[in-house]
């Protein structure tokens, strides 16, 4: 082998990493899958924005929740049993949510839809990381390639299902996810149930928090998510646009958004390192949310705007994602659902504080608190520089021992990313 041993691409993996990225594309559809029916949904069910919004809400908090038990389930039952129930519980609620006949049917549906979400969620990032070749950095990259693949498309089936009926989209869901759910148990090996003294608790995730880097990036994260899903679940509503049109708009938004994680994210990272590249990307993307607020009102400025915020998102989806992995201490699943529980609440709240601050305020400031917001986080990752150049430091030194070895194992990887990171924080 050559002394220039390139890294292993992220798309080099086994089956079973394939078709749990496979479900992630479904499951991250079913983000963006309502976004195109949202104003429709509110004229046909005599709903306001906000209570609309509400379908982000119940999905985005009951999730966040759920992420505190998503480590307690899975170390008692395995890893592959986890999916399969999240994936089960999926299944069921987006196909109920499709024969509702209120807002507040849909609503609690989509709550049920949250909690197969967590389950799902969190035990798929573990499962990818754990069997992808190449250490956690190209699983990441794979993670978030299915996210935005996710978020791409969803929407563009979104536009088309929800041009036949709102409650096509969610019955769509439930038959992708059925065969999501096939692929799975059919190609993804069982995994043991964990012996007792690796079983984690409910509080595993919580405790995980006291970690000061992982507090930060996660508090960053729920600031970032603010706006995200400010722009996410509120931006339709002054588009003024049909089913199909807000289709073809976010899925050009959610393109976006996957080259952003696929191609620019790794560069950028590879070039400027984690900390310089967040603080760029979640600044511009601050800056395109307050263009937002600042242009509502201009149909050709808006839908322009909120098309480039996909870029942003994207960059800074897969950078907070990697920096969770790489700053966390100890079990990374733990982390992980501890990561998303804090970020998912930003997501949650956001869609409907912005229906109610539209209602009293206008349809300019939720993008305004949106943009603070994502400042707001800017200022928080300022808190733990030291760390996150520690855990940079850690990252190289993965890399380059990899490099020198040719040895391009998980395992490897992980123990070698595992020590030098202790060694570096100690200095730290």
């Amino acid at each position: 082998m050559s002394g220039h041993t390139s890294t292993p691409s992220p798309f080099k993996q086994p089956k079973a990493v394939w078709v749990v990225a496979f479900a992630c594309v479904i499951s991250f559809m079913g983000i963006g899958l309502v976004d195109p029916i949202l104003p429709s949904l509110a004229t046909q069910l005599h709903a306001t924005p906000s209570q609309v919004s509400l379908l982000f809400t119940s999905y985005l908090l009951v999730t966040a929740v759920a992420m505190l038990v998503t480590g307690f389930v899975s170390s008692r039952i395995g890893a592959k049993r986890t999916l399969v129930w999240g994936l089960a519980i999926i299944v069921v609620f987006s196909a109920l949510a499709g024969n509702a006949g209120s807002i507040s049917g849909i609503v609690g549906f989509r709550a049920g839809w949250g909690l197969g979400n967590a389950l799902f969620i969190a035990t798929s990032l573990a499962v990818i990381i754990s069997s992808a070749t190449g250490g956690f950095a190209g699983a990441v990259i794979l993670y978030e390639t299915a996210l935005g693949v996710g978020i791409g498309i969803g929407p563009m089936l979104g536009g088309e299902l929800g041009g036949i009926s709102w409650r096509w989209p969610f019955f769509g869901v439930a038959v992708l996810m059925g065969i999501a759910l096939t692929a799975t148990q059919l190609f993804v090996r069982p995994t043991p149930t964990p012996p007792k003294e690796n079983r984690t608790s409910i509080a595993d995730p919580l405790k995980a928090l006291r970690h000061r880097g992982l507090l930060t990036i996660s508090l960053t994260a729920l600031c970032y998510n603010w706006g995200f899903f400010t722009v996410l679940g509120y931006a339709p509503y002054p588009m003024h646009l049909g089913t199909h049109q807000l289709g073809y708009v976010f899925t050009f938004w959610g393109v976006l958004v996957a080259i952003g994680a696929v191609f620019a994210a790794p560069r950028l990272q590879a070039r400027f390192g984690i900390t310089r590249t967040l603080y760029v990307s979640l600044t511009l993307f601050a800056a395109d949310v307050l263009v937002i607020g600042l242009f509502t009102n201009s149909q050709v400025a808006l839908i322009s705007a909120v098309i480039v915020a996909g870029a942003f998102i994207g960059v800074s989806n897969t950078i907070t994602t990697q920096a969770v992995m790489t700053i966390a201490p100890g079990d990374r699943s733990i982390a992980s659902s501890a990561y998303s529980f804090v970020r998912f609440i930003g997501g949650g709240l956001a869609p409907y504080a912005a229906g109610r601050l539209a209602e009293h305020y206008g349809i300019h400031v939720p993008f305004y608190a949106g943009a603070v917001a994502v400042m707001i986080g800017v200022g928080i990752l300022g808190t733990a520089h030291s760390r996150f150049a520690a855990a940079e430091r850690a990252q190289r030194a993965a890399a380059a021992a990899i490099a020198a070895s040719g040895d391009p194992a998980k395992n490897a990887l992980a123990e070698l990313e595992d020590e030098a990171f202790a060694e570096e924080l100690g200095s730290a």
